[in-house]
């Protein structure tokens, strides 16, 4: 099960929450949180609470969001070469997803970073999500200057410490 811990304006307009403030789920890349980007149309962020790494999707129909996810999130993980196996284990967890509410603040802070920065770098009239995305997972990250420093050499490493 994934689970996505929502802030209060992505939950008042997707859904209640209903996953426990404790529950991290059964993804190998553990929680997700998002938000809403309130550009035309709307999109949601989401940020991996693990490495950081940014996705974002179309918010439209908000009532089928918790199923959307999951699809967004495979496709963002192949555009960072994610290998196969490792691919088909998450898209298996992340069948069903959950709505939570935030729990770690530094994930949220990290979150409104990269919506600034999607703000910066995206065209309203064109806009290409994924590969918006895979721009943004470049960008260092404070709560990654110890290791990685930034989601995608996050994801990476992550990547490699599972498949060994």
């Amino acid at each position: 099960m994934l689970i996505v811990r929502a802030t209060k304006k992505l939950l008042r307009l997707a859904g209640p929450s209903t996953a426990p403030d404790d529950d991290r789920g059964t993804t190998l890349l553990g929680p997700w949180y998002a938000t809403v980007m309130f550009w035309r149309p709307r999109v949601v962020l989401l940020v991996n609470e693990a490495t950081l790494l940014p996705v974002l999707l179309p918010m439209a129909p908000a009532a089928t969001l918790t199923g959307r996810v999951g699809e967004q999130i495979s496709a963002v993980l192949t555009a960072h070469g994610v290998p196969a196996a490792i691919l088909d284990q998450e898209r298996l967890h992340m069948r069903t997803a959950r709505l939570g509410v935030t729990a770690n603040r530094s994930v949220v802070g990290v979150m409104v970073d990269f919506a600034r920065l999607a703000e910066i770098h995206h065209n309203a009239s064109a806009v290409d999500l994924i590969a918006l995305a895979v721009r943004l997972a470049s960008t260092p990250c404070s709560p990654l200057y110890g290791g990685n420093i930034s989601p995608d050499r996050e994801l990476a490493a992550t990547v490699q410490a599972i498949g060994t």
